[in-house]
């Protein structure tokens, strides 16, 4: 393995910087808007919306693989994809102008979850996220 400093530090891959900056821009759309703490569900989510949820509902399952395998690896690539996935989700659908003040809710939820489980598993990794970048 070859280490390259460019990569390290790369906004676009599989990188920590990938994954804090994800965690920075959610922060930012949070501190733009108060969520409701009730999570009403509108029909029918959308297959990112569905998407993005069933993968945030694995991570106590991962934690425990992870803790079973003796192998943190298996956290920094849950967390890289739960970051990928919100992303694909946030380019395609807008949070602050959502159809609907009840989409627009839903999805700052997602929002706060995702933050919340890309701050636990890095934090598990011992690699603090930025609130601002």
């Amino acid at each position: 393995m070859i280490f390259n400093p460019e990569e390290s530090i790369d906004f676009h891959g599989f990188t920590g910087p990938f994954v804090q900056y994800t965690h920075a821009r959610i922060k930012s759309i949070l501190r733009k808007q108060a969520t409701s703490n009730e999570l009403r569900v509108p029909s029918p989510l959308l297959k990112l919306e569905k998407e993005l949820i069933i993968l945030l509902e694995q991570y106590p399952t991962t934690i425990e693989q992870a803790v079973v395998e003796h192998n943190p690896s298996i956290i920094a690539i849950y967390i890289f994809n739960v970051a990928k996935l919100f992303n694909s989700f946030y380019t395609e659908h807008s949070v602050m102008k959502a159809e609907s003040e009840e989409k627009k809710q839903l999805r700052l939820q997602i929002a706060a979850m995702t933050a919340n489980v890309i701050a636990s598993g890095m934090s598990l990794l011992g690699i603090k996220v930025p609130e601002r970048m």
